[in-house]
């Protein structure tokens, strides 16, 4: 899932911090999703969705 927001950060000329701050999704929350300490609960997958125009799909498997 992170290297699938990593491609839309790059894509969209966005920063994590960008994102964080326009979300309301932590920049804990965030590296917690690199890192692999925690993987993102629906809601958050649907904020991001969202956020950069992409079905949920995008992230948990689909195009």
């Amino acid at each position: 899932m992170y290297k699938k927001y990593e491609e839309l950060l790059i894509k969209t000329g966005k920063t994590s911090y960008q994102v964080s701050k326009d979300t309301g999704i932590g920049q804990n929350t965030l590296s917690n999703w690199k890192t692999g300490r925690s993987n993102p609960k629906i809601g958050k997958l649907k904020i991001l969705a969202d956020y950069f125009g992409v079905p949920i799909t995008y992230f948990i498997g689909g195009d």
